[in-house]
Order: structure tokens, then sequence, then C-alpha cells
């Protein structure tokens, strides 16, 4: 023989096939099209940008296939607020190739800061951000201008 057990017609298929099979149905509008949801997937990385001295985010969008997403998909996913303002597309700084998605960074300290302001109103029992949590506070920051992305908002700013 080859070595391989024989197939049980009794055991299930690869996990995928479910998905394969729902992808398929989903291409041809079948019954199961409104209910698969495609999903799109961003690289993202943070410099530091020197001029702002504040953290830039840059993202990069796939969808499901892989395949870069084009402008106006990205777009897609960000507030509609910032989209084409706040959010361009501009070379990254350290990756050669297309352009990033990028949240302009001439805003980020006077945002960064009515944030912490609001949050230390003054008072002896108001919350005080420790510098590690800084960078917590920027994803916070973000997640306005890219609502789509899920972000895990269980840590909180008691010292």
């Amino acid at each position: 023989d080859n070595g391989l057990l024989p197939q049980d017609p009794s055991s299930l298929g690869p996990a995928t096939a479910g998905l394969e099979a729902a992808a398929a149905e989903a291409a041809r509008g079948g019954s199961n099209a409104s209910e698969f949801v495609r999903v799109r997937s961003y690289t993202v990385s943070i410099t530091y940008d020197k001029y702002y001295m504040v953290p830039r985010m840059w993202l990069f969008g796939y969808d499901e296939d892989g395949t870069p997403l084009r402008p106006a998909q990205v777009f897609e996913d960000m507030s509609s607020d910032h989209a084409k303002k706040t959010v361009t597309l501009d070379p990254h700084p350290h990756l050669a190739g297309p352009s990033h998605a990028s949240v302009h960074p001439c805003r980020h300290a006077i945002a960064i800061k009515r944030i912490i302001d609001m949050m230390e109103d003054g008072s002896e029992t108001s919350k005080h951000m420790r510098p590690d949590q800084a960078l917590f506070l920027f994803l916070k920051f973000i997640s306005s201008v890219i609502p789509t992305v899920e972000y895990d908002f269980t840590m909180d700013f008691d010292t």
C-alpha cells in the first residue's frame, strides 16, 4: 500500500472545508452570501515622527486572498471624518513599495494632551497616566480614526 490510513466515510473533512464551501456559495450569490463575512487584514507599523515628535501609525491592507487593497478600499475602513484628511496615503519612511495609509501626526500631540487632561482633572481622586501607558493611550486615540480595527480596552489607567 501507500502507507496511508483508509479514509473513514464517517469522519469530518478538513476544518477549512466548511469555509471553502461557504465562500464558494457566497461567490455564486447563494443563500449563504449574506452570512459570509469578508475580512480585511492590515500590517501595522509605528514609527516616530521627528518633526512632530510623536508616534505615527502606518497601515497596509490586504483582502482575504492576500491581495493588497486599493486606496478606495482602505479609506472604506477609516472614519469618514478622517479619510483623505488626517488619514492619507504616503510613502513609508522605512519600507519600499506602495504607499501606506498613515494617520498624519500634525494633531496627535494636541489630541492626546486633551485626553490626558480629561483623565487628570486636577483633583486628588483623578486618575493619572503612567509613562508606560503612553502607547496604549496612543492606540486608544487611533481607534477613533480607524473604528473598524478591533482593540482590547481591558487596560485601565489607575496608578
